[in-house]
């Protein structure tokens, strides 16, 4: 490793914020290219530390550090991580008000944050790109860049924005990260976000340790409790909705096995705490949909198990990607019936509403929350679906597919895990809110008790727990929420009391509705892009003849693929050749063998005469694929 300046400060901040000693392959390679000011581009598969790729380089240099991601989860656990390692990070997203946002910027304008998070969605505002364009920008890192291809799985017309910031600062680096892309994604990549000659590097998607596993099943639950059995360890099982969720987690803890469930509807401080005893090994099994694991680093995750079907490969092999990140071997187990094919592709038609339907949505969502025709609103609404269905007589399906695709669009966007905590930030300073403490005595205690309690709340808003500040007050939470709405109207302090229900914005200028531009076209594209996905999950689902991990990895386009040897598929092989020998035993027999000097294939069979002939050619065909043995002109060899 080169012992140059750029990688010694580079160790040196690995080693006192994260506690490594050492990068993970390929990182350094991309942390250099960065600062080299080199733009670039990363393919690194769930788990393999994309986020030091971009975090250690911008600690290196002077300036900020714009990340733009649009999963707001990912985004406030990654400021929550850097924040905790005593790196300054802030994440604007829909739900701040605009004097928050306001503040927020201006202190970043003032070097306050290291790291400024950001959804795209937000960079179609002309006034926040305004606001921006005087920051002392140094890199610009765009997470899931797969997000701007209209072939990735996940496609997001406000990704084209970015090209807005590479157009504000145009010397300043890019890096473009994804955990999953093929070819044909990663050159829209490169084009969409207009990178200039960038360097390239891909790590193998392959995980050795990880043995593949699909099983047809029709009684899932008793499949699942038997792996749950054999598998020792902790473990994840993904489900479809939130009610499968708590139903199997009741199913396990019936069976003696310490389970939990986690969704987005539960509260802030639930999904916390649960994620934490799952983690911490308080909890064994932890039973979710998609919106668990999202930023979790668990090494020693034993098995994931899909009790659904996933929509496409890249999701499946993102959250089965959560196993063995230990190196230790795992299990990634999909259950699948014959159902699932019918029940999947009706998901995907009901996912794409009729363009009139899509329309009559937004103009609904107008009407709901006053919002006139070309009016300009930073402001996020409190959404109730089922308020606002029974409000228009729509159906609640509906209307959630219609506003995902409105969000795609980039015309509104819905928060639906924004679960916002308490703020406040005092409105004067320290001389004035000191002369109203000795005038009304009786607010003195409380004010003390929150400048103690909290840093920074005369320049940021900061989060608070009523709870927390009644128990030390010896009060009930209702008189601390009259304490800070009596200070509010005083103008003492800004109070934003805590919000847990989805929240709602319009990004651009409100749009007559008749004239959106929805294109059948598109819409019609999208769709079938939808379909080939389902439809390669459901290919891998139901191969019984190929190699799992050859089937995942040629979706990636990887080359030179060897059969993994422990998924179904590799032991059924196995089975089916040699039915009543240990193959392990024939492999090691021919092994030896072969070590003492090498045999020809004649030769070999002769020597294992007492096996059938078929299986001597399996076992040796196996060790020639694993790159145990090289077959060359007819002569076996030990590979070196």
């Amino acid at each position: 490793m080169p012992e140059n300046n750029n990688y010694t400060r580079s160790v040196e901040l690995l080693n006192k914020y994260w506690g490594y000693k050492e990068f993970r392959p390929l990182q350094w390679d991309i942390i250099s290219a960065v600062l080299e000011k080199k733009d670039t581009i990363a393919l690194l598969p769930t788990g393999g530390g994309k986020s030091i790729c971009f975090q250690i380089p911008a600690l290196a240099m002077k300036g900020i550090c714009i990340v733009v991601t649009p999963l707001i989860a990912l985004m406030k656990d990654q400021v929550m991580q850097l924040n905790k390692r005593g790196i300054s990070a802030v994440a604007i997203y829909s739900g701040l008000n605009k004097r928050e946002i306001d503040i927020l910027l201006g202190n970043c304008l003032q070097q306050r944050y290291k790291f400024l998070y950001v959804s795209p969605e937000r960079l179609q505002s002309d006034t926040f790109l305004s606001k921006i364009n005087n920051l002392n920008i140094c890199l610009i890192a765009v997470d899931e860049a797969h997000c701007i291809s209209q072939w990735g799985h996940d496609f997001r017309p406000s990704y084209l924005k970015i090209t807005s910031l590479t157009e504000l600062f145009p010397s300043v680096p890019i890096i473009a990260l994804t955990a999953t892309a093929t070819r044909k994604v990663i050159a829209e990549i490169k084009e969409k976000l207009l990178l200039n000659q960038p360097a390239f590097f891909r790590k193998s998607f392959e995980r050795k340790n990880i043995a593949y596993m699909v099983f047809e099943e029709e009684n899932k639950l008793e499949r699942m409790l038997k792996i749950i059995n054999r598998v020792k360890g902790s473990g994840i099982v993904y489900v479809q909705n939130r009610r499968l969720t708590q139903d199997i987690s009741n199913f396990l803890n019936h069976q003696g096995i310490n389970a939990s469930f986690y969704h987005a509807g539960l509260s802030a401080e639930l999904r916390n705490t649960r994620q934490d005893d799952w983690i911490n090994n308080r909890t064994r099994v932890m039973v979710c949909t998609n919106a668990f694991g999202m930023g979790i680093d668990k090494p020693d995750v034993r098995f994931v198990i899909h009790y659904s079907l996933t929509n496409c490969i890249e999701n499946y092999f993102q959250e089965a990607g959560r196993a063995g990140r230990d190196e230790q071997k795992a299990y990634a187990v999909l259950l699948y019936e014959k159902a699932n094919r019918i029940e999947l592709t009706a998901q995907v038609e009901a996912s794409f509403p009729p363009i009139h339907e899509i329309k009559r949505v937004y103009q609904g969502i107008s009407n709901y929350f006053q919002v006139a025709v070309g009016a300009v609103t930073e402001k996020s609404f409190d959404f109730d679906l089922n308020s606002f269905c029974s409000t228009y007589n729509l159906k609640p399906l509906m209307v959630y597919h219609a506003m995902k695709l409105l969000e795609r669009e980039g015309l509104i966007v819905l928060s639906e895990e924004i679960n916002l905590p308490s703020r406040i930030k005092f409105m004067v300073n320290r001389n004035i809110l000191y002369d109203f403490q000795v005038y009304h005595s009786h607010y003195d205690s409380f004010i003390k008790l929150i400048l103690r309690s909290y840093g920074g709340v005369f320049d940021n808003y900061v989060n608070i727990n009523e709870n927390d500040l009644a128990r030390r007050m010896k009060l009930k939470k209702e008189d601390i929420v009259l304490y800070l709405n009596k200070l509010e109207e005083l103008n003492l302090l800004s109070y934003l009391p805590q919000k847990s229900v989805p929240q709602l914005s319009f990004v651009e200028t409100r749009k007559d509705a008749r004239l959106i531009e929805l294109s059948k076209e598109v819409y019609a594209e999208r769709k079938d892009i939808a379909l080939k996905n389902l439809e390669s999950i459901l290919h891998y689902a139901e191969s019984k003849d190929v190699c799992r991990s050859i089937l995942l990895l040629e979706y990636f386009e990887e080359d030179n693929l060897t059969k993994c040897g422990h998924c179904d598929v590799c032991i059924n092989e196995r089975k089916n050749i040699l039915t009543n020998v240990a193959m392990a035993e024939l492999e090691n027999k021919i092994l030896s063998l072969v070590q003492k000097q090498p045999i020809s294939i004649s030769d070999l069979l002769g020597h294992f005469s007492k096996f059938k002939e078929d299986e001597t050619i399996e076992a040796l065909n196996w060790l020639i694929e694993q790159k145990k043995l090289i077959e060359k002109n007819g002569i076996i060899k030990v590979m070196q």
